[in-house]
């Protein structure tokens, strides 16, 4: 039986695709192991998919000053060390990685026992860790056209993201009915990200009224983002986080309003879903979610409001005018070549693991 370790973590984003891979490798007889972090979010995720979980230290690399700087290298020397004894135990034939800095001594130890590794950048441009790993892979995916030129033309494969078969699954009634909505007005999913955005989630709060008079909201706030004055007001549902249900609220929802992280991007891609991308500012992030929203409304994909030009306003108006022209968005959207990146990223793995 072949055997593959499956790593990534830090957001929902780096293991979902990872989950999304599972139904295949599992058909092809594969024995499925992952290493994480200890408490990071992919762990809980992993296990509910009843995959055997390793936990191993992780630190992160920063590029700006953090006292934690002084400590997490040692995280990452001893993460590396343990992901080292784990390769050594397990003896894979192949590591696929979705990115993170857990992800990095992992990489790393695999290419100390020449065990191939192939690695999927989300983003427009490499993130770090994934820039600290493509020396050591044999194959690079990613999202974006754009990204090619970033990638050593012997490694780079446009794959698009791997997206969960069951999230293309929902079932528009059971999603109403989840919510407690009515199919009378049209529906409009607020997403996040894993961790919350509070910027979206003020944004959207503060319409909620005029929003309510012509629309339905589904929020997924994130952890801690619950405003509890507004839980039981007609029209609107909010939730911490979503798990299973999502496919059906996904099915539920007439447009979709986001964060730019490229995993959800290609998620709602996939699903076909007119939608308004709000990208993370420059000045809190590396600028990796503009560049995203950049290529998806180049593409005739997407409505992009950054985030400091969001007011009560520029907020209603993108809303309407995108369900407004909401066909247009659908029709480019069928346009797009990406739709089997879980196959192509397993032809991938086969071909390393048993080759």
């Amino acid at each position: 039986m072949k055997k593959i370790i499956l790593t990534g973590g830090g957001t929902a984003g780096h293991v979902t695709p990872n989950l999304a891979l599972l139904p295949g490798l599992q058909a092809r007889g594969y024995e499925i192991r992952y290493i994480g972090s200890y408490n990071g979010i992919e762990r809980k995720l992993i296990e509910n998919a009843g995959i055997p979980y390793d936990g191993i230290s992780s630190g992160k690399l920063r590029r700006y000053f953090d006292l934690k700087n002084f400590t997490d290298p040692f995280r990452v020397i001893k993460g590396y060390a343990e992901a080292v004894s784990l390769m050594r135990k397990y003896r894979p034939d192949v590591v696929f990685s979705k990115g993170g800095f857990v992800s990095v001594p992992v990489v790393l130890a695999a290419k100390l026992f020449k065990i191939p590794t192939i690695i999927h950048e989300s983003d427009m441009t490499p993130g770090l860790a994934n820039k600290i790993c493509i020396p050591s892979a044999a194959k690079i995916c990613c999202n974006f056209p754009e990204t090619l030129q970033y990638l050593p033309k012997d490694k780079a494969v446009l794959s698009g993201s791997p997206i969960r078969k069951e999230l293309l699954e929902g079932d528009r009634l059971t999603g109403l009915q989840y919510a407690g909505l009515s199919a009378n007005k049209p529906v409009i999913l607020v997403i996040g990200g894993s961790l919350g955005s509070v910027a979206v989630n003020k944004a959207v709060r503060s319409i909620l009224p005029k929003l309510l008079e012509t629309y339905q909201v589904i929020h997924i706030c994130g952890k801690g983002n619950l405003d509890e004055s507004l839980i039981g007001r007609e029209g609107y549902v909010q939730y911490e986080y979503v798990d299973a249900p999502l496919r059906h609220l996904f099915a539920a929802a007439d447009m979709i309003v986001s964060r730019a992280g490229a995993n959800s991007i290609c998620e709602i891609l996939a699903l076909r879903k007119p939608h308004i991308l709000i990208p993370l500012s420059a000045a809190a992030s590396r600028g990796d979610q503009i560049l995203n929203a950049r290529s998806f409304e180049k593409q005739g994909f997407s409505t992009v409001l950054e985030e400091e030009a969001v007011t009560d306003e520029s907020l209603y108006q993108a809303i309407q005018n995108t369900y407004d022209n909401r066909q247009q968005f659908i029709d480019a959207m069928n346009q797009s070549t990406l739709s089997d990146a879980v196959g192509t990223i397993t032809d991938l793995i086969v071909s390393y693991a048993e080759g």
